[in-house]
């Protein structure tokens, strides 16, 4: 069992999901507090072990059917890399450590990770099978990550905010349905056949203007917008984005692995990178008339 097989099976690319930890940080402006930043580094990585140990333990299960799979065909339990025993046991210590690090931190964030431990349960043995089920479910996921990083510091976070995390979970979700729907051919997923071209198209585009206009009333009405009213320059970076992930969906059928457009594209590292300096600089405290009269 090789180490490389090891590294392939935990898919360390899926960690960029749980970025969405450091939200809670981010948007209280507690990121300059050593011991908050301590405790969202905490929260992520048990996340990190919670989410592989899902992978792992999915694999070992779905072996003998991803053997069928043009792409899963390669992943480690499946090509004879790693044994389903090895995987199962590994899958089982690692979300087991992440349970135990969350709660660690406190009851609240212990209580996240299970819940997310129990949805991805929930997914795999019903809600995949069952279309617009299935991707709701992996948006929830989203969505608790979110929470985590919130509850692991202590701090509430705007409904708009999770709003908007579920709808933009959702449009990545659907995306990556329709990039299933256009480029494979076998159907790997037993709801994608129940899915049509046009009904992907349409939920792209709901959940792209959802998260949008969640993300919009957010950087103006939320409790952190009305202590901080710089945070609306955030907007067009997050609306940029949006729009640049929309397009590659359509125009390129994009979608399949999202990180993997969001390592790769230039636009959205800029609009990445736009929306981190311009969130910090408005959580510094800056003072910006025009957004001020605006808030008001």
């Amino acid at each position: 069992m090789r180490p490389g097989a090891i590294v392939r099976l935990l898919r360390p690319k899926q960690w960029s999901k749980n970025l969405l930890v450091f939200a809670g940080l981010i948007f209280t402006g507690s990121f300059t507090i050593t011991d908050l930043v301590l405790r969202t580094l905490i929260a992520f990585v048990a996340m990190c072990l919670a989410s592989s140990g899902t992978y792992a333990l999915n694999d070992a299960l779905d072996a003998p059917k991803d053997r069928l799979h043009s792409k899963k065909k390669n992943r480690p339990v499946a090509a004879g890399e790693v044994s389903p025993g090895a995987a199962t046991i590994l899958g089982v210590i690692l979300m087991a450590a992440g349970c135990g690090l969350a709660f660690y931190l406190n009851l609240a964030s212990g209580y996240v990770v299970v819940s997310y431990l129990f949805l991805q349960g929930l997914y795999n043995g019903a809600l995949r099978k069952i279309p617009i089920a299935d991707v709701f479910g992996l948006s929830i996921g989203f969505v608790l990550r979110a929470m985590l990083g919130a509850t692991a510091i202590w701090v509430s976070i705007s409904g708009w905010l999770l709003f908007c995390t579920g709808a933009l979970a959702l449009l990545l979700g659907f995306a990556k349905r329709r990039n299933e729907f256009v480029v494979e051919a076998e159907g790997s997923r037993e709801s994608l056949g129940r899915y049509t071209l046009k009904s992907l198209d349409s939920l792209v585009v709901i959940a792209a203007c959802v998260a949008a206009i969640c993300y919009g009333i957010y950087s103006l009405e939320s409790p952190t917008a009305e202590s901080h009213p710089a945070l609306f320059l955030t907007t067009p970076f997050v609306f940029y984005g949006i729009c640049r992930y929309v397009f590659l969906v359509f125009a390129y059928d994009e979608g399949g692995e999202p990180e993997s457009v969001l390592l790769k594209d230039a636009h959205i590292w800029g609009s990445v990178i736009g929306f981190v300096a311009m969130a910090a600089l408005a959580m510094s405290g800056v003072q910006i008339p025009l957004i001020e009269s605006m808030g008001r």
